[in-house]
């Protein structure tokens, strides 16, 4: 047998980074741990990855030396590969992180004065096709499991050299799931990401601090705030059918007013925890004062307790849209907050690296089967 054969047949070590703690318990207990210590030595691994932020098993100096060396034969503790870094003038950051598989996802760290969020995928592409958004010319090539979304914040926070986590005033105080992807398409991984970052032998952070955001997967939205508690955040971007069904695909599956019916009874919505609705300004589209006034009554009358964050559009290379006048956005803005509902204007950031909000594209394209016996050939 030849060494490149023997090397071939080496089994793959697990990685633990990014697990739950069923996950950790599960690769312990494939050790051979005994069932009587999976639960010490399941909390002592997690709190090395999740406090301390180790990658190196030999650091976790709380386990045995002769069981840290036994684990090196089965685990390893890895980040996914940072295939390129960028920071905005503004101080936004943006990771494009390399998979397991090779695939390609993009993070980003938006720092601000009351916190510090960081935007993460779900999805290596999108199953959508809104066509404000750079990631929606993207097809999608497959949904991120928990793990590979547990590991962009541990990227984060590498980056921000927030090793050990400290109790409060951390620097990456939020987590938002506005990135790659429609995250209610991928619900089950998302919802054991959110249980993993909330755990206090996990990440530990508050639910309250963590936003999923949606373009209205209906079936799911119910769901999202019965299991996970976290906040909601929608893409509305149009005020009637017509107009939301051409930007957003999307709305031809599920109208608007399913949408807002099941904002109003979405669990946990009140005035202490309003819905976010996402609504992108789009120059002759959408901004017009007529529009304003419709997003009033619409608020009115489905009962919801929300506000409107106004997001001047971003552009990107080819895109079908322009933004609108600063004046029309502010305008816009004025008109309905003086009807009493909050419609602040999110400022853009990381536009200089495409980072901002629809903007966000990787290298990853869904390869078709002909593509792939050509280039079976060739090699």
């Amino acid at each position: 047998m030849t060494q490149d054969m023997t090397q071939d047949m080496t089994p793959a070590l697990t990685n633990l980074s990014g697990l739950n703690r069923a996950g950790i318990s599960a690769a312990l207990a494939a050790m051979g741990i005994p069932e009587k210590q999976l639960k010490m030595r399941t909390q002592q691994v997690a709190h090395w990855m999740y406090h301390y932020g180790v990658t190196d098993i030999t650091a976790m100096t709380n386990i045995t030396k002769d069981l840290r060396a036994e684990m090196l034969n089965w685990f390893e503790v890895k980040r996914p590969e940072i295939a390129e870094a960028q920071i905005s003038e503004d101080g936004t950051r943006k990771w494009l992180l390399r998979l397991a598989d090779g695939h390609l996802v993009e993070a980003v760290y938006i720092p601000e004065d009351d916190r510090g969020t960081l935007c993460v995928s779900s999805q290596v592409g999108c199953t959508l096709t809104c066509k404000f958004c750079h990631t929606g010319t993207q097809r999608l090539v497959r949904n991120l499991i928990a793990q590979e979304i547990i590991q962009q914040v541990l990227v984060a926070r590498d980056a921000l050299e927030e090793w050990p986590s400290p109790p409060e005033g951390r620097l990456l105080s939020n987590i938002v799931f506005m990135g790659m992807g429609e995250p209610l398409y991928n619900f089950d991984e998302v919802k054991l990401a959110i249980e993993m970052m909330t755990d206090s032998a996990g990440l530990s952070m508050s639910r309250r601090r963590i936003t999923l955001s949606t373009s209205g997967v209906v079936p799911e939205m119910e769901r999202c705030g019965e299991e996970t508690g976290v906040n909601l955040a929608v893409s509305l971007h149009a005020v009637n059918d017509e107009m939301r069904s051409e930007i957003m695909p999307i709305n031809n599956k599920y109208p608007l007013d399913e949408v807002l019916k099941a904002c109003a009874s979405y669990p946990g919505a009140a005035n202490s925890r309003r819905i976010t609705f996402e609504y992108a300004m789009l120059k002759g589209v959408n901004d017009s004062l007529d529009d304003a006034r419709e997003l009033v009554r619409l608020m009115r009358q489905y009962k919801i307790h929300g506000k409107i964050n106004l997001i001047p559009f971003n552009p990107w290379p080819a895109a079908p849209y322009e933004c609108s006048d600063w004046k029309q956005i502010r305008a816009f803005s004025e008109l309905i907050f003086s009807k009493g509902i909050s419609a602040p204007i999110r400022m853009p950031r990381g536009r200089d690296i495409m980072a901002a909000c629809g903007q966000l594209k990787s290298a990853s394209e869904k390869k078709s089967k002909a593509q792939l016996l050509r280039e079976a050939a060739n090699a």
